[in-house]
């Protein structure tokens, strides 16, 4: 009465339908449940090799940046630097010797001279600045009357919105300190 019978019967389908709402499956049974947990879990343990993966290929991204600054590559520039119209608003600016590349330095020695008690060091200062800012400006607007015009003729189908500021601020800054780095020497000419 209680015995297993001999006959080994294959497992029917199941013949219960679905009833509406219902979740179209059996439940699983606990072994299923916690072998699905373990699984889940070793997910989990996966994503932290796949996070040391991105932050490789981050670094990566990053060395291929650095390197692009330093050669000009335009591959792997970011986007502010890319394309040929910035490549060449860089190469235009860095061909010219500015005013606006010698600014900071003057500004310090400015405020050097503010700092002595002299009325003729004074004198001095005010006269070094407000000669700083005027040729400043000149040379700032006679560069860009320039350079939009070598845009134009140029790059007539381009878009060149954002070039201004982005001529000045190359300008301003220290001809070490321009990123991406100089590729046109002094008095050179703008490759394209």
């Amino acid at each position: 009465m209680f015995r297993r019978s001999q006959t080994t019967a294959e497992p029917q389908p199941s013949t219960q339908e679905v009833r509406p709402g219902g979740k179209g499956r059996s439940t699983p049974s606990r072994k299923e449940a916690e072998a699905a947990a373990r699984a889940r879990a070793k997910a989990v343990y996966d994503a932290k090799g796949s996070r040391k993966a991105q932050r490789q290929q981050r670094a990566q991204a990053a060395s291929k940046m650095r390197e692009a600054m330093r050669t000009g590559d335009d591959r792997f520039l970011p986007a502010r630097d890319k394309g040929p119209v910035r490549r060449f608003i860089r190469d235009y600016v860095d061909a010219r010797l500015c005013v606006g590349e010698f600014l900071l330095p003057l500004l310090v020695v400015i405020m050097v001279l503010q700092a002595g008690t002299n009325a003729t060091m004074h004198k001095a200062s005010d006269d070094l600045w407000f000669a700083t800012i005027v040729l400043t400006a000149l040379d700032t607007a006679v560069m860009l009357w320039r350079l939009r015009q070598q845009l134009r003729t140029r790059f007539p189908d381009e878009e060149t919105r954002g070039s201004v500021f982005y001529a000045i601020m190359r300008m301003l800054q220290l001809r070490p300190m321009r990123q991406p780095k100089a590729q046109v020497k002094l008095g050179g000419k703008p490759k394209r």
